[in-house]
């Protein structure tokens, strides 16, 4: 029997602000060896977040350019700032890599769903308000803009439904190793464990 093609899955980590699907997310991709799509944000970088690792930090105008030529396949505003993914890197990435993962807000993974159907799986990672709360604290976010996301949670929430697999994100490894197995089902890689 001869290799077996990767399949084209995109995987999209979803949920509410503060709920840990960056880290959730990065811990899986890394633990499959799963490239991930990075989106264009306008907003600066915080704490801990770097360029082209977390987003492509790029200015407002930039960001106009590439929208007004099309670039976004998906493209929202949230507190004043431009997120967008461009169809081409995950065009280029499906084709380099089999399949690929991206960290999208529920707007972000319908938009992704509709266009590429059964290809996309959505992983909604969820906690409860006071620790979505508590995490965005300790991430030095601003209170203005947590008070907003906040206000935006249980809309995060009912998207759930939506989405193909739920997980809670209290214990990160519990967590990423639960997922991880239920991807692995999706890659049909047939890995086996060595010594």
């Amino acid at each position: 029997m001869g290799e077996q093609q990767e399949r084209e899955l995109i995987f999209v980590f979803t949920g509410p602000d503060g709920s840990g699907r960056k880290t959730v997310a990065d811990s899986v991709g890394s633990t499959l060896g799963i490239a991930k799509v990075i989106s264009f944000a306008t907003r600066k970088p915080r704490l801990g977040e770097t360029n082209g690792q977390d987003y492509h930090f790029i200015t407002p105008e930039l960001y106009e350019q590439f929208d007004a030529d099309g670039e976004f396949i998906e493209s929202v505003s949230v507190n004043g700032n431009r997120y967008g993914l461009r169809a081409k890197d995950i065009a280029y990435n499906l084709k380099k890599n089999g399949s690929i993962f991206l960290i999208l807000n529920p707007e972000g993974a319908h938009a992704l769903k509709d266009t590429y159907g059964e290809k996309v799986v959505r992983i909604f990672i969820y906690a409860d308000r006071r620790t979505v709360q508590q995490r965005q604290s300790v991430a030095g976010i601003d209170p203005a803009i947590i008070e907003s996301n906040l206000n935006q949670y249980e809309t995060a929430i009912r998207y759930q439904a939506s989405c193909e697999h739920a997980f809670e994100n209290y214990d990160l490894a519990h967590t990423v190793f639960d997922i991880s197995n239920t991807l692995e089902n999706y890659l049909q890689r047939n890995l086996e464990e060595r010594d």
